[in-house]
């Protein structure tokens, strides 16, 4: 399933040049030294810099504002007190991303057991890009509307797949080992939640493929 950029979970209003993006990973990397160094403003600017990210993340995977929350914060906490074991092999928001995504797989998970699946359209992408074409951008907005709803309904098995593999671009093996499963078990729900996908918003389209096998 492709994406355009401004369906992308990350905060993005514009496509950031190689230099400016190189800038804010090394004031990134600068505050996780000073953090790592027992600086908790350091840590606080962290939070603030990558926040809004880890919390659309979260309420990708859980669909609900309130779990969101309750994700993100964990998230954080337990990178607080796991900071010490980042050593700036990956970026420090692919870092955040990871931990929040085992945090919100683990919610999930706990939710389940104590009340049935509820399938919520409510997550909605924070960001948006304002397109000069006002036709094509309600027809975007319509598209994403659409989507967002959709990706909402999936059964969280699913959903997860999907958001940390197509809006989130996490590899295979990486989603894999953050849920508790084989690559194999990751690259099914993925096929089986884009065809869901691809049912709920273009079933025309879907039809169409029907009729010509």
């Amino acid at each position: 399933m492709r994406r355009s950029d401004h369906s992308r979970g990350r905060n993005v209003t514009s496509e950031p040049d190689s230099e400016s993006q190189s800038s804010v990973e090394d004031e990134l990397s600068e505050l996780v030294a000073q953090a790592r160094a027992g600086s908790e403003s350091a840590f606080k600017q962290l939070v603030e810099a990558t926040y809004r990210d880890m919390y659309t993340l979260a309420i990708r995977l859980t669909g609900d504002e309130e779990d969101a929350r309750d994700v993100t914060q964990e998230a954080y906490l337990k990178a607080h007190r796991g900071l010490s074991g980042f050593r700036g092999d990956a970026r420090f928001s692919t870092w955040m991303y990871r931990i929040t995504a085992n945090c919100a797989a683990t919610y999930v998970q706990r939710r389940s057991k104590h009340r049935h699946d509820q399938l919520l359209d409510d997550a909605t992408v924070v960001e948006t890009r304002l397109d000069a074409d006002p036709e094509h951008y309600s027809d975007v907005v319509d598209l994403r509307t659409r989507l967002n709803a959709a990706i909402g309904e999936l059964p969280p098995k699913l959903r997860s797949v999907v958001v940390l593999r197509d809006i989130y671009e996490m590899p295979h093996e990486d989603i894999a080992e953050e849920l508790g499963i084989s690559v194999t078990a990751a690259k099914v729900r993925l096929h089986r939640a884009r065809h869901r996908l691809r049912a709920e918003v273009f079933p025309r389209l879907e039809e169409v493929d029907s009729h010509a096998v």
